[in-house]
C-alpha cells in the first residue's frame, strides 16, 4: 500500500464518518487528500496522519476524539493492521504484512511505469533553459541548468504533465555580429576586435570555415562579415547540440529568436499588448507600462530611433508560447537575471494572463570546481571560462549530470573533483549505482542457480515479507510516486536524488539483513522466492530514477 493509495483509504473512512455524524463537519471541509508521512520513528508505525487536527476547528471537538472515531472507521479495513492515537490527535497506521508486500509485485509487474502518475495531467508545461548564445562553447551555468532543466522536465512528464522542453537561441543582435567579426579577424590574422570574442574555439572555428569554403576569403568585406557570422553561427549551433547530445540532454524544440522577427510574431505581441492597454508611447519610444504589475520601471519595447529593444523579443517570445498552447511557462534563468523575475512576471501579466499560472522564473546559483581544496579552471579552449565539455572530460556525464542535479538549483554548489571520480560509497553517484550494480548481481546469481522466482513454480507471498529491513524497504519503495509528485510540483529534482540515495541505503540494510539465495544445498523456498521479488523491485525503482535523472544504471561495476 502506498501513501497516496492509503490517503484514498483515510479519505473514503472521513467521509464515512461524515456520512455516520461521528465526525461533524461538512464534505467540502474535508482535505482533498490527506497528508499521510513516514513517522520520524518506525516504532511508532508505518504511516501517520494529522487530519483529525486539521479537522479540529472545523468539527468544533477535540482532536483526539476526531481520531478516535477516524480509527474505528479505520479498524478491519483490508491491509491495515492496526491504528494509534498519539500525542494531542496523531493517528499512527501500521499495514499488513502481505498489503505491504503485494508492492514488490506490482513494481516489478510496472516496469518503467512504476512511479508514474496523473498528478499534473491536463496540464501544458513549456521547460525553456540553457537558452545561449551560439557564440561560443555552452559553459559551467548552462551544464548546471542542462542538467537540472531537463531532469525538472522529467519529473514534470512523469507525474503526468504534456512537457516540451525548449532551447532558445539567442542568435540575433550585437553579439552575432561581434561573434561573425571577431572570426573574420581570427581567420585573416588581424587583432581581435574590442570586446570580441576569445578563446582558442575562435580561431579554430574561423580555420573550419575556411577549410569549408575557402573563398570566402574573397568575398568584399561587408559580405565577408556576414558570411563568417552565419557560417560561424551553424557550425558552434551544431557543436552545441552535439555536446548536449553527449550530455544525455535532448530538446524537443530550438526556437531562433530570428524567427520572431521573420515571421511578423514581434508585432503581433505588440498588438496582444496594445489592445491590453499597456502600451503608451513617450518621448518617441514605445513603452510597456510593466510598472502596473510590481515591476521597478516601465520598459522600452521600441527605441525613438525605430530599432527593437531585445525586451520587445523578450516579450514576443512569451506571447508565442502562450500562443502555442502552453499553460505554464518555465524559464530556467542563471544567477546574473534576477531582475528578469518581476519583468516577465509582468509581461505576463500585461499579456492579460495570471503571472502566478503561466510564468514561473528559476534562478540557478553559480558553480565552482575545486580539487583538494583548491579551485581550478579547467578550461582548454574558451579562454577564461570552463565548458561543458570540459567537466565531462574530468568526471564523467553520471557523475556530473547526478551531482549538479543532487543540490537545489537556487544553491551555489561547489563540485569536488576528487570525489566525483572517486569508486566509494563516499561519492554519491557511485552509491545509488552500486547499489543498482549489486542487486542485477544477485538476480544473476539466482538465475545460475536455477531460480526462476517469476515463473510461478514457487508462488509470490507478499506476507512472507514481514522482517524489519524488509518493510523498511518496501516502504521506501512506495514512497517514490509521492517523491516523483512533489519534485514536479516544487520543480525540485534534487528530491529523486537524494530519494535513491536512500532507497539505496535501505537496500544494503536489508541485504546485510535478511538471505536472499539459499546456501549449498538448501531448498529453494517460498521466502527466498519473495525476497528475489523484492531485490526485482528496488531493482527497477533505481532504474527508473536513475533514468528520469539522465544516468545510466549499470549492471555491474
Amino acid at each position: 500500500m502506498t501513501p497516496g493509495e492509503l490517503a484514498d483509504v483515510i479519505g473514503t473512512a472521513l467521509r464515512e464518518c461524515v456520512a455516520s455524524g461521528t465526525i461533524a463537519v461538512e464534505l467540502d471541509q474535508l482535505p482533498s487528500s490527506p497528508v499521510v508521512e513516514r513517522p520520524k520513528n518506525p516504532e511508532h508505525g508505518d504511516y501517520a496522519t494529522n487530519v483529525a487536527m486539521q479537522l479540529a476547528k472545523p468539527a468544533k471537538a477535540n482532536p483526539r476524539a476526531i481520531a478516535a472515531a477516524l480509527a474505528d472507521q479505520l479498524s478491519g479495513t483490508p491491509g491495515i493492521a492496526g491504528v494509534e492515537i498519539a500525542g494531542p490527535g496523531f493517528l499512527n497506521i501500521r499495514i499488513e504484512a502481505a498489503a505491504q508486500g503485494v508492492l514488490a509485485e506490482a513494481a516489478v509487474v510496472a516496469g518503467a511505469q512504476y512511479g508514474r502518475g496523473d498528478a499534473l495531467a491536463g496540464k501544458r508545461f513549456n521547460v525553456e533553459f540553457i537558452s545561449a548564445n551560439p557564440t561560443g562553447p555552452l559553459h559551467l551555468g548552462h551544464t548546471r541548468w542542462a542538467a537540472v532543466g531537463d531532469a525538472i522536465a522529467s519529473v514534470l512528464s512523469a507525474a503526468g504533465a504534456d512537457v516540451d522542453r525548449e532551447f532558445y537561441i539567442n542568435d540575433r543582435g550585437v553579439q552575432m555580429d561581434m561573434f561573425g567579426a571577431s572570426l573574420r579577424a581570427a581567420a585573416l590574422g588581424l587583432p581581435t576586435p574590442e570586446n570580441g570574442y576569445r578563446g582558442a574555439y575562435i580561431a579554430e572555428l574561423a580555420a573550419e570555415i575556411v577549410a569549408e569554403d575557402a573563398a570566402i576569403l574573397e568575398l568584399p568585406e561587408d559580405e565577408q562579415f556576414v558570411a563568417f557570422r552565419e557560417a560561424g553561427y551553424r557550425l558552434q549551433l551544431a557543436q552545441q547540440q552535439d555536446t548536449l547530445n553527449t550530455f544525455h540532454t535532448y530538446f524537443d524544440t530550438w526556437f531562433s529568436e530570428r524567427s520572431l522577427h521573420a515571421d511578423g510574431g514581434v508585432e503581433r505581441a505588440l498588438e496582444k499588448l496594445r489592445a491590453q492597454g499597456h502600451v503608451y508611447e513617450l518621448d518617441g519610444a514605445v513603452w510597456l507600462r510593466t510598472t502596473d504589475f510590481d515591476d521597478d520601471k516601465d520598459r522600452v519595447l521600441i527605441k525613438a530611433n525605430g530599432d527593437l529593444t531585445y525586451f520587445a523579443s523578450d516579450c514576443a517570445y512569451y506571447v508565442n508560447k502562450r500562443d502555442r498552447g502552453f499553460d505554464t511557462n518555465l524559464y530556467l534563468l542563471g544567477a546574473d537575471h534576477h531582475g528578469y523575475v518581476n519583468r516577465l512576471r509582468a509581461v505576463s501579466a500585461c499579456a492579460g494572463d495570471d503571472p502566478e499560472v503561466a510564468i514561473e522564473v528559476l534562478i540557478g546559483q553559480l558553480v565552482k570546481t575545486m580539487r583538494d581544496g583548491v579551485e581550478v579552471k579547467l578550461s582548454k579552449r574558451a579562454g577564461e571560462i570552463v565548458t561543458l565539455t570540459d567537466l565531462v572530460d574530468e568526471v564523467g556525464v553520471d557523475a556530473a549530470r547526478y551531482t549538479l542535479i543532487r543540490y537545489p538549483a537556487d544553491s551555489p554548489l561547489t563540485l569536488d573533483l576528487g570525489l566525483l571520480v572517486k569508486r566509494s560509497n563516499d561519492n554519491p553517484v557511485y552509491y545509488v549505482q552500486y547499489a543498482h550494480a549489486r542487486i542485477s548481481s544477485v538476480l544473476r546469481n539466482a538465475a545460475d542457480l536455477g531460480i526462476d522466482w517469476r515463473s510461478g513454480a514457487i508462488a509470490f507471498d507478499p506476507a512472507l515479507l514481514e522482517a524489519e529491513r524488509e518493510g523498511e524497504l518496501l516502504r521506501a519503495i512506495a514512497d517514490f510516486p509521492g517523491v516523483i509528485v512533489g519534485a514536479a510540483e516544487l520543480r525540485e529534482p534534487h528530491r529523486v536524488a537524494r530519494y535513491l540515495e536512500d532507497l539505496a541505503t535501505a537496500y544494503h540494510r536489508f541485504y546485510d539483513t535478511c538471505r536472499v539465495l539459499p546456501r549449498g544445498d538448501e531448498e529453494v523456498e517460498a521466502l527466498h522466492v519473495a525476497r528475489l521479488w523484492l531485490c526485482a523491485a528496488a531493482l527497477q525503482v533505481l532504474a527508473n530514477g536513475l533514468t528520469m535523472l539522465g544516468v545510466s544504471a549499470p549492471e555491474r561495476m
